[in-house]
């Protein structure tokens, strides 16, 4: 038993080892997230939708053509060579803190369920600046800390803080204008990850803990929805005024699920009895619908891309792709945390998506772009890109290759048929003469 265990340890070790792991890693369970949530997004708002005299698959259809984008956007990125991913640091952070700024212009911003923090774009489709403003502080955070490091800054408690505190507090302090508190604790996360990255010192760290979590307690407290939000921790029933519905009802979508749930389609939560199903309660309804082994694969996908940005992170030697690689897989995995453990009544209600997951364009879009950046990160590394050299090219481009190639031949071919015909034609035509010649002589 023992030595079976210990060959299986062995296989693993050498399969983490291989130089594409991470690679594939990321693209397979990316791919896996936003299929398997494309597919939830469609049983989970089809009622919604139909309550709001729309078509059934009206969700899906806006969630479907996010991903086509989004899926654009992670092929460009992972194409993207690491300079003009640092290129483009600067330009996005102030787009994003113009636009986040843009929000609470009155007439052009517009509140969505209480906080007001979305752009209106026309119609039906609507943005949410502060989505892209983590993805800013990402790249902004990784080139600033990356810079310094080359200089031999980062020693300096000075040049570790700033600017990179005092922009990551504008980022959050435009964000809790609109009372979005969920997205400022995803923001805060990323720049902890940042700071730990770079090597904060334990007192330093700490101290910035400390006055964070004290602006946090503080805004808990000054806010009666975000202190009943945080009352339903634990909750088995909807207490006074149903103010843990949500919550309660999250539980029981999960308990009804099973081992292998009731169906796909086939929840009943999702009929009015379940606030938010297709968004922030998205992983609830596949529980019910898919049961246990459900919402454990989405787990199991989820770690696996957090394993593959961890591997990225720590095996690099460019400071940039190590606090940018590091910072995309703590936004990911601490966004998937929360909104997991609000679900599963671990955590206060955030109201942020699960990333890849849940329905909403805003979300998808930057999430995307961040795992393209991984992608591209994994395909620099020397044995990864010495790897890929020698596999040679895809089956897309072996089929364009070997079409180019019969064009070639038939050319080629044709060609020579061609000349074959044109030297013949003077042959048999003096055949034809000499015959005629011969022919007319014996007549005479």
């Amino acid at each position: 038993m023992s030595s079976a265990l210990a060959t299986f340890n062995r296989r693993v070790r050498r399969a983490w080892d291989r130089p594409l792991t991470a690679y594939y890693l990321l693209i397979g369970s990316a791919l896996l997230i936003t299929v398997l949530g494309l597919v939830m997004v469609y049983s989970a708002s089809m009622i919604r939708a139909l309550q709001l005299s729309l078509p059934g698959a009206y969700f899906f259809r806006k969630q479907f053509v996010a991903a086509l984008i989004g899926g654009a956007l992670l092929l460009a990125a992972a194409r993207m060579p690491v300079r003009l991913h640092r290129g483009l640091a600067y330009p996005m952070l102030a787009v994003s803190v113009f636009l986040m700024a843009l929000v609470q212009v009155p007439g052009i911003g517009m509140a969505v369920n209480g906080n007001q923090n979305w752009l209106s774009l026309g119609g039906p489709f609507q943005l949410q600046p502060s989505e892209f403003g983590k993805l800013a502080l990402v790249l902004w955070g990784a080139d600033l800390l990356a810079r310094k490091h080359d200089k031999r800054l980062l020693s300096q408690w000075k040049h570790l803080l700033v600017p990179l505190i005092p922009v990551g507090f504008l980022l959050l302090g435009l964000i809790m204008l609109g009372g979005d508190m969920g997205t400022a604790i995803i923001l805060t996360a990323i720049l902890f990850g940042l700071l730990w990255l770079a090597g904060a010192p334990t007192r330093l760290f700490a101290g910035v803990l400390s006055a964070s979590a004290l602006i946090g307690v503080l805004l808990i407290w000054t806010s009666p929805n975000r202190m009943s939000r945080l009352a339903c921790l634990g909750a088995t029933d909807s207490g006074p005024g149903d103010r843990c519905w949500q919550a309660v009802h999250g539980i029981y979508a999960l308990a009804s699920g099973g081992l292998f749930g009731s169906g796909l389609g086939a929840s009943v939560e999702k009929w009015g009895q379940l606030p938010e199903a297709h968004t922030d309660f998205i992983f609830a309804i596949t529980g019910e619908e898919l049961g246990l082994a459900g919402t454990l694969s989405v787990l199991a996908l989820f770690t696996a891309l957090a394993a593959a940005g961890i591997r990225l992170s720590g095996r690099t030697e460019d400071p940039f792709v190590r606090y940018a690689a590091g910072g995309v897989t703590t936004w990911i995995t601490a966004q998937a945390v929360i909104n997991i453990g609000a679900v599963l009544g671990l955590l206060p209600i955030a109201g942020v998506p699960l990333p890849l997951f849940s329905y909403g364009g805003s979300a998808l879009l930057p999430t995307m772009f961040g795992i393209g950046l991984l992608i591209a990160f994994a395909r620099e590394e020397p044995a990864a890109r010495a790897a890929l050299a020698m596999r040679g090219p895809g089956p897309v481009r072996q089929l364009v290759g070997r079409a180019a190639a019969r064009r070639r031949d038939f050319d080629k071919n044709g060609a020579a048929a061609r000349g074959s015909r044109v030297t013949a034609e003077p042959r048999r035509w003096n055949t034809m003469r000499r015959r005629a010649a011969a022919r007319s002589s014996g007549e005479r």
